[in-house]
């Protein structure tokens, strides 16, 4: 790495650090910590979400999956744009509009003031806490798996060995969480989002310029279909992921905190915008990225796909641009580790920590919530030790068990009067059992993605059960 995209590297981490000392003075109370105070504004609450929920994979799977297979990939950027619409416009303005009312600040909170009959109920204790060990095994390996991203960035730009670059990223990551709490995040969110939009615009606008003539006779005409190859079972689980977004926490604490409804309204704009031209420009350099690099000489092969943005930055760009190039990429990572960590460690604090101590003060609970933050990125570095860990595969993972288990509760919760208590605890036992034991099957319908039988199961389980069961008046 040349010394300007050293220092620029450099310099963006301390800024990083910076708005979370910042982030600190105001995050004194638990809901400060958890929640910001409730107190996002439109653009804070359409970026957070937006950078939280596109990570690594918008910068480095998603390209580098067009880069080798064409824009039949483009059918998983359809899925989670109609998604996103979906839940910016039915879950995000209920959701803020019940938690703010309730004083509820995670989600296993949200549903156990939702479905409560007396907080010493063994049914709401119950569903408080599987809820709890739900987030907390696929988060933990949600992060693992971003760690392992942002180890490897580190490793390929620094020159350090892969633990080495694992520690420093860990490192960097907690202490701003930890320090700064959902501020922090959502703050140093809207920096992340606004980097990544600039690069994804800026990468192929320069490869236009200078791309020679008929850049894509080495492929065949069937790269630029998006239907062309594409069986029904490959659409429908490309298309599924968007169902994922009901489900996710750390999308939906950005709409629990959001100031008013008025910003989740405008958020909505804000957020899908943003969310459509880095899709868009995510796509263009996969296939412009193809081209010019196979112009160039120096095309990748599957096992180095993913880093045809990294790549482009080094050829294409001086050494002081590519810094802020490299910066986006981890952007993407961070912004979306330190919200599940912060999720997390809520989790830990609020629903489990909590119920066992109810005399703590906020003091305490932030503290704890600052040591949970230590704790879970702890376990997730010593999964994410080995480097042959596949992180588009836990990340996949993940999100179908989170949207699985969660987006239907979250959906019976906010519309389906008749839902009981028992009969979300089913749906969401349900929903997390079959993506664990769907994904583990092959060929044939197994080949679909787990998250759409899962979800369309857990849905089932939760009509079911509910009319088998009532809740008292």
């Amino acid at each position: 790495m040349s010394t300007p995209t050293l220092i620029t590297f450099v310099a963006y981490l301390f800024v990083i650090l910076g708005i979370g000392m910042a982030a600190s003075l105001r995050s004194g109370s638990m809901n400060g910590y958890l929640l910001g105070g409730r107190s996002l504004g439109p653009v804070t609450t359409a970026l957070s979400a937006g950078a939280s929920d596109m990570s690594g994979w918008l910068l480095l799977g998603l390209p580098g999956a067009v880069y080798l297979s064409g824009l039949s990939e483009v059918w998983i950027a359809v899925g989670l744009t109609i998604g996103a619409f979906f839940n910016w416009t039915f879950v995000a303005g209920p959701l803020r509009s019940t938690t703010a009312a309730s004083g509820a600040m995670t989600l296993p909170g949200f549903f156990a003031l939702r479905f409560a009959v007396t907080d010493a109920d063994f049914a709401t204790r119950l569903l408080r806490v599987v809820s709890a060990l739900v987030i907390l095994l696929f988060f933990t390996f949600y992060a693992a798996s971003g760690l392992v991203a942002g180890a490897r960035l580190f490793e390929a730009s620094f020159g350090l060995s892969y633990s080495l670059a694992l520690g420093v990223g860990a490192l960097v990551i907690v202490s701003y969480t930890a320090l700064g709490g959902f501020l922090a995040v959502s703050w140093t969110d809207v920096l992340q989002g606004t980097i990544m939009l600039l690069a994804l615009v800026a990468v192929p606008v320069v490869i236009l310029s200078g791309l020679p003539d008929a850049p894509l006779a080495h492929e065949p005409s069937s790269y630029l279909s998006a239907v062309e190859g594409v069986s029904a079972l490959s659409a429908a689980s490309l298309l599924a992921w968007g169902l994922g977004y009901f489900g996710q926490p750390h999308i939906l604490t950005r709409f629990m905190a959001a100031r008013d409804d008025e910003a989740i309204a405008r958020g909505r704009a804000i957020g899908m915008s943003w969310m459509v031209v880095t899709l868009v420009c995510a796509v263009s350099v996969g296939v412009l990225g193809n081209a010019y690099l196979h112009a160039s000489g120096v095309p990748l092969g599957p096992g180095t796909a993913e880093t045809v943005f990294i790549m482009l930055t080094q050829v294409v760009f001086n050494p002081w641009v590519g810094g802020v190039l490299l910066a986006a990429i981890l952007s993407a990572i961070m912004s979306t580790i330190d919200s599940q960590l912060l999720v997390s460690s809520s989790v830990l604090t609020e629903d489990l920590y909590r119920p066992l101590r109810p005399q703590a003060g906020d003091r305490e609970l932030v503290l704890v919530g600052r040591v949970m933050v230590l704790v879970i990125c702890a376990v997730a570095a010593a999964i994410a030790t080995d480097p042959q860990s596949q992180v588009l595969g836990l990340v996949s993972y993940a999100w179908a068990g989170l949207g699985a288990a969660f987006g239907p509760v979250v959906l019976f919760s906010l519309y389906g009067r008749g839902t009981t208590h028992w009969g979300a605890v089913a749906g969401m036992v349900t929903g997390a059992v079959t993506v664990v034991v769907w994904s583990g099957l092959s060929g044939g319908l197994f080949d679909l993605y787990e998250l759409l039988p899962a979800f369309l199961l857990a849905c089932l389980a939760i009509e079911v059960v509910s009319r088998m069961t009532s809740d008292p008046a």
